[in-house]
């Protein structure tokens, strides 16, 4: 992947809350296409492993929360956290992170991340088809600047994190 590279186009299956629905479990399901995330708009957008797993839950996910008055001062309207989990995953992670500014995509069968290029085998750590950690600055459904980290393969041994954190994007949006 790398600048200029206009988005792949899917449909994203989510839930979303719908008071009028009433009960304990008021969500009613919701396709959003890559253009209803996308277009028209200036965003960030970081992939990763998996909801819950340790430097997602502890560094990336809450650095981009937190830092997103910073990100939105820079021209970004949207951060958005995808990870090939299924949206019930997806929800209940940002539910139990707290997140009222980063919103989740769930890419649960990994098609976007398979069209992205980003699709790897984690089966070495029990994962099975994953996201490998990257971001990326999109303009109107079309890469910006990517960020991605390094040694993408199958079944790697570590899980490298650096090059996709708020910290280098936000870099970046500061030097344009």
């Amino acid at each position: 992947m790398k600048a200029g590279v206009t988005l792949p186009q899917v449909t994203f299956h989510t839930r979303v809350r719908d008071e009028s629905i009433g009960g304990d479990n008021p969500f009613k399901w919701e396709d959003k296409t890559t253009d209803d995330y996308f277009k028209g708009k200036r965003v960030v957008l970081f992939a990763l492993p998996g909801a819950f797993t340790p430097t997602c839950s502890t560094y990336q996910l809450p650095g981009y929360e937190d830092g997103f008055a910073d990100f939105q001062a820079q021209g970004i309207d949207e951060i958005y956290c995808l990870a090939v989990n299924d949206t019930f995953v997806m929800n209940k992670w940002a539910q139990g992170q707290n997140i009222k500014n980063v919103k989740v995509i769930p890419d649960g069968a990994g098609e976007f991340t398979r069209l992205m290029g980003m699709l790897v085998d984690k089966s070495n750590i029990g994962f099975g088809p994953r996201s490998w950690r990257y971001a990326a600055v999109i303009k109107d459904g079309v890469v910006e600047a990517w960020f991605e980290e390094p040694g993408r393969q199958d079944n790697h041994g570590d899980d490298p994190y650096g090059e996709s954190s708020p910290e280098t994007v936000l870099k970046y949006l500061t030097k344009g």
